[in-house]
This record gives C-alpha cells, structure tokens and sequence, in this order.
C-alpha cells in the first residue's frame, strides 16, 4: 500500500506521469478490449460456455497468469522495458512514450472498428519503436538485441501454432477414433472450458507482462530515471492492469470473438479444445524464454493448423487473408503513426 499511496503522490505532482498513465491504462483497455477475447473465441463459437460467463472467467485468469507468470519469470516484461532508448532527457522520453501510447489506440480502435483482430503485441512494439526514431532521428533508438527477440516470436507463433494446432486435433482424433462422438461432445465441451482458461491465463501471462513493462517505464522516466535496466513489478499494478484489461473485454469482446472462433472456420467442440491447448502450449513456451509473441497470432494460426488437418477448404482464407494483411501493415502503420505522433509532440511540449 506505500508503494500505491507514493505513486499517486507521484501523478498529483507531475501531470506528464499523469497522462502517460492515462494513455498506458487506455492501451491496456484496448487490449482487453481487442485481444483477449481470442483466448474465449473459441470456446464461445462452439457454445461450451456463454459469452457472460466465458469474459468473467478470462478476466478472472488473465489476473492469475499476469500474477503466476511474473512470480515465475517476468523476462518478457524485461524485453519490453529495454526494446527502445527515448533519449537522457526524462521530458522528451515521457512524451515519446505518450506518443507511443497514442499511436497504439488509434490503430486498435481502427481494427476493432472493422473487426478485424489486430495484436496489440505488434501495436505496441511498433507504436514505441517509432516513436524512438523520431526521438533520435535514426535507429540509434532501437535495442537491436531485444527487437530480434520479436523476428524469433513471429517465427515461434506462426510456425509453431500452426503446427501444434495440426498435430494436437490429429492426436486427439487418433486417441478417440473409437469412440462414440455423441458420447465425447459432453467431455470436450468441459474441457473446452479449461482450454480457454489455459488461453486465458496465457494471455495474462504474455500481454499483460507487455503493458506492466511499458506502465513501469514510464514512471522510470517521469523520475528523469532514463537508463533503469532493472525493475520490480509492485503487486497493485498486476492488480489495475487485470482490472482493467477484463474491464476491456467485457465491452467490445463480441466482435472480435465472431472474427476469429466463428467466421474463420467452424470448429467442433474437440476442435476447439485441440486450437486452444495448442495456442496456451505455445504461449507458454513464448513466456518460459522471454520472447514477446503476439496472443492473437498464435490463437489464429492455432486454429488454422486445426483447421487445414480437417481440410484446407475448411477455413476461410479470406478471412485469414484480412488477418494477415492487418498483421504485415501493423509494424509499418502503428510505426508510422507513432513516429509522426512524436514529431507533432515534441513541437507542441
């Protein structure tokens, strides 16, 4: 609690922190709003828990995956924290990282807008990416280090969920290819349900390590701390970022869950179990090794891998065209937008 009564002491008196927290919260919101609904997409599409239920119980493991995942390994928060340099001078380094924060809702709230699930993963690591070019004028901003960390998530999430997406349906299918499918519907819908949990917890585990790393960085930088390497995470931050990211997807889940757990391909209930396991399994691997990945990249392609073992025409590639294309515009759009936003405001403060 000393630690939460010192930083609102910290907001009243510094009204730049102030606005960086706003925007942070606001991102966080986004997320919630956008993203976490794909880890209870599934699980929705094929009815094995209402819509209600299902965003009480994302909101509920969100929490415990931000809360277990940074007691056990907090290195994608790490990742994040130290991706982008905005500069030695605090002032310009917290309006660079409000920029960043600007950029990122502009372009999910755009996404959203045409249902179209975007990653916030890739929003947020090109919002700041391109905010620190502008900062710098160069790339001398950018971690190269930690950004390569990002090519190797693309690569994990989309080979990798793909393929366990593949394979786990077709071991599933193999272990019950005996079995009565009436007699099956009744377990995998239950398990169904602990499979969106699992994504759930993961997402929590991935995303909200992300936004924690971000909210941490700009309280660094509202103390003129311009060259922290080392943070702890307070336990009333996992506490406001699980709040308010379940807060997000109770508001604007719907949309994005028909996009992705209906509209892409129409799974069955051990289907949507297999997409599930094969999503939570690959994001675990992701957090294990510190590597940033995007939560609703590796469900899509989890579900696609599920999909392309029941038959390639089973999924509608028009709908995974779309999905591609926001994924291949988002690092040169958010970026962009981030970059022009932190040229506009360093003229203006």
């Amino acid at each position: 609690m000393n630690e939460f009564s010192e930083f609102i002491g910290q907001i009243i008196q510094n009204p730049a922190l102030l606005i960086t927290v706003f925007l942070t919260l606001a991102v966080i919101l986004v997320n919630g709003w956008t993203d976490a609904p794909n880890a209870i997409a599934t699980a929705v599409s094929t009815k094995a828990i209402p819509p209600r239920q299902a965003i009480i119980m994302a909101a509920i493991f969100n929490f415990l995956g931000i809360l277990v995942m940074t007691a056990i390994n907090k290195t994608v928060a790490q990742t994040i924290y130290n991706m982008v340099d905005f500069g030695t001078n605090s002032h310009e380094a917290l309006t660079g990282l409000c920029a960043a924060m600007v950029a990122i809702v502009i372009w999910a709230v755009a996404a959203w807008a045409f249902g179209i699930p975007t990653s916030e993963s890739h929003a947020l690591i090109a919002g700041l990416t391109g905010a620190a070019i502008a900062m710098h004028g160069g790339l001398s901003g950018v971690n190269g280090s930690e950004w390569l960390k990002v090519i190797y998530g693309l690569g994990l999430s989309t080979f990798l969920g793909f393929s366990m997406g593949y394979v786990v349906v077709k071991l599933i299918g193999l272990l019950f290819k005996k079995s009565d499918r009436r007699k099956t519907i009744g377990f995998f819908q239950k398990a169904q349900v602990g499979g969106a949990a699992a994504m759930a917890f993961m997402h929590g585990a991935q995303d909200g390590q992300k936004f924690m790393g971000v909210f941490l960085l700009g309280i660094a930088l509202s103390k003129g701390q311009v060259n922290e390497a080392v943070f702890e995470i307070p336990f009333w931050l996992i506490i406001v970022c699980s709040v308010v990211m379940g807060l997000g997807t109770s508001i604007g889940g719907y949309r994005i869950i028909k996009a992705v757990g209906m509209d892409m391909v129409k799974l069955e209930t051990y289907q949507g179990f297999a997409a599930d396991l094969a999503g939570a399994g690959c994001l675990l691997i992701s957090s294990l090794t510190g590597i940033p990945v995007s939560t609703t990249h590796t469900k899509t392609t989890a579900i696609m891998g599920v999909g392309a073992a029941k038959s390639v025409k089973s999924v509608d590639w028009s709908v995974v065209g779309e999905m591609v294309l926001t994924w291949v515009l988002t690092f040169p759009g958010c970026g962009l937008i981030g970059f022009m936003i932190a040229k506009i405001f360093i003229i203006l403060f």
